[in-house]
């Protein structure tokens, strides 16, 4: 099925003589995380992991991921005649230097220009311009090929708690003033996370990530909101019309955005701009390219927000003891699944107050199946959980004041050495970040030192970030702060308000996987006469499983963290716990 709906692309290639065609995962607005009008690259590949961009030559086809799909993609890619691009290992060229090497000078490469970033086709112009290749952005060539495709989502918006949040009105004011520093006339917003949070709504157009499609242009006295006008009821409009924002159609961004940049001072993100729409201010003045305002703005929490975000891990961690503890309870006594054991631990979620969807589709794998980083059970691989090893459940919520965001490793029976001596020095980083402090300045990539030194030290390492942004009731991942090994991640500076997982892990292809996660809130420590000090804060309120942890490898101030750390969860998640659960919670949160 894949190499027939490759060919067809071909021919139509073929017939506007493109010789290499480009699909991303992205949709319009740069996002992670699409609604399944925008899955072409799933379509045409076969691999449903959610980053992977596809190139399609005459005679050949290649998928570039990185190295949390890395298996995934090895698998849903065999037979298919794609090639796998590992990017970030030795030897792999990325896209702009594969085409610039394989195709000949005068080569056409065409995309859909509303799914690729500004950004990417910067970079892709720079390297194969030396050699007279052109960009060709104007069809979305799956268009003819997918001939089933859905429909693009239009799922009522609907309005978030102000008091969880400052007003919309506020929010504005701010943006305004910051673009009056900038000298800029215009804003131009493509990200779907920046309009919600700005706007104070949200929406179902993207499974797990609760945004609507679409547009805003920003002025210093106009604020235009492009979207599907049908999706919003007639109050909702009307509040936004009392707050100055005037609603048009979707699909005028382009003809609108041509009017109001002419002549003028615009800012537009490279990164989330798409390359149709950075076409459309030829007539501007100029263009400031940098990250927009409101990407750091909503990446800072209110206080308002980091209290909702406190009570939603609160309720979540609730969920989570509780699934911990039935699955511990009944393995082995009745037929537990990967795909069950999800589904009981979104049942018990659910039960909270103000649940409202998963943050993500579930991670949930079972011994070898736990090695594959980002692997989302279904029917084809769901395995039964036996009552030995090692359970890896990655999971979040979004609920009305807050989303999280978690993996536990869970030991269901006995363990290998190999398995416990993994599991504790994934457990000594873990903890040696959550108690980072930390002078102000510095960034993600400094502190990810901290997370891998007790895994570099053997030898061994993971093949993702240790760190993410996340956002309130948005994408689970969220920017711009980062906790990484690679990239200049660093100039971003961790700033007090900033909400960031702390995930290191450890993979063994064929055997296992392990990984433990908490949600970090950055907090102001102390000011001394050498300057500002930060530190973290946990949110996430889930026990580790003592039955996984060799103690012997844990230092006296690695078991204090620890069990600091246990009493707080035991206090704080008691109270929402059957007597049952409350004497299971006592018992695994004990001092080691």
């Amino acid at each position: 099925m894949v190499r027939d709906r490759l060919d067809q692309l071909r021919a139509e290639m073929k017939k506007r003589g493109i010789d290499a065609y480009i699909v991303p995962s992205s949709d319009f607005h740069g996002s992670e995380y699409v609604g399944e009008y925008f899955k072409v690259r799933e379509y045409l590949s076969g691999f449903t992991g959610s980053a992977g961009t596809l190139v399609v030559l005459e005679n050949s086809a290649a998928l570039w991921t990185d190295g949390r799909y890395f298996l995934q993609a090895a698998r849903q890619l065999a037979d298919s005649g794609i090639e796998l691009m590992k990017m970030g290992e030795s030897g792999v060229k990325n896209i702009e230097s594969y085409l610039a090497d394989t195709l000949k000078e005068g080569a056409v490469i065409g995309f859909d220009g509303r799914t690729v970033s500004c950004s990417f086709a910067n970079s892709l112009t720079k390297v194969v311009g030396e050699k007279g290749m052109t960009l060709y952005g104007e069809e979305d060539l799956a268009g003819y090929v997918w001939t089933d495709r859905p429909a693009l989502s239009a799922e009522k918006v609907w309005r978030m708690d102000e008091a969880l949040s400052e007003p919309r009105r506020l929010k504005l004011k701010k943006l305004r003033e910051k673009l009056a520093q900038r000298k800029c006339d215009v804003l131009l917003l493509s990200g779907l996370e920046e309009i919600a949070w700005l706007l104070n709504l949200r929406g179902n157009d993207v499974e797990s990530t609760p945004v609507f499609l679409s547009y805003m242009i920003i002025t210093a006295d106009k604020a235009l909101l492009f979207a599907d006008i049908e999706i919003f009821d007639a109050d909702i409009r009307a509040e936004l019309e009392g707050d100055g924002v005037k609603l048009l159609p979707y699909e005028e961004i382009e003809n609108v955005l041509k009017a109001e940049s002419t002549g003028k001072r615009v800012w537009a993100d490279k990164e989330s701009t798409n390359f149709r729409l950075m076409g459309c201010l030829a007539g501007a003045e100029y263009i400031e390219k940098k990250r927009n305002p409101v990407v750091f703005m909503k990446a800072v929490k209110s206080e308002e927000e980091c209290n909702g975000m406190r009570w939603a891990h609160i309720k979540d961690g609730a969920a989570c003891v509780k699934f911990i503890y039935w699955l511990k309870t009944n393995v082995g006594k009745e037929k537990i699944t990967e795909l069950s054991a999800s589904e009981k631990l979104l049942a018990f979620r659910a039960e909270q107050d103000g649940f409202i969807e998963k943050s993500f589709e579930s991670i949930v794998g079972y011994g070898p199946h736990g090695a594959i980083i980002h692997y989302a059970p279904n029917e084809a691989t769901d395995c039964v959980v036996e009552p030995r090893g090692l359970l890896l459940v990655d999971s979040g919520g979004h609920y009305v004041d807050g989303t999280t965001d978690i993996t536990r490793t869970i030991v269901v029976g006995e363990l290998t050495e190999e398995e416990k001596h993994a599991f504790t020095l994934v457990l000594k980083g873990h903890l040696r970040l959550s108690a980072a402090k930390f002078k102000y300045g510095v960034g993600g990539g400094t502190l990810d030192y901290l997370a891998r030194e007790p895994l570099w030290a053997e030898g061994l390492d993971y093949n993702h970030g240790t760190g993410h942004g996340v956002g309130f009731v948005l994408s689970v991942h969220e920017g711009p702060q980062r906790i990484h090994s690679k990239g200049d991640n660093i100039v971003v500076t961790m700033e007090p308000g900033m909400i960031t997982s702390n995930e290191p892990g450890l993979y063994i292809e064929g055997k296992f996987g392990i990984r433990h996660e908490n949600l970090l809130l950055c907090v102001e420590n102390e000011k001394t006469d050498f300057g500002r000090f930060l530190s973290f804060e946990n949110l996430t309120m889930v026990p580790y499983d003592l039955d996984g942890i060799d103690a012997s490898m844990l230092t006296e101030e690695e078991k204090r963290l620890l069990n600091s750390y246990h009493r707080t969860v035991c206090e704080t998640i008691s109270p929402f716990l059957n007597d049952e659960e409350r004497a299971w919670l006592e018992k695994v949160t004990r001092a080691v």
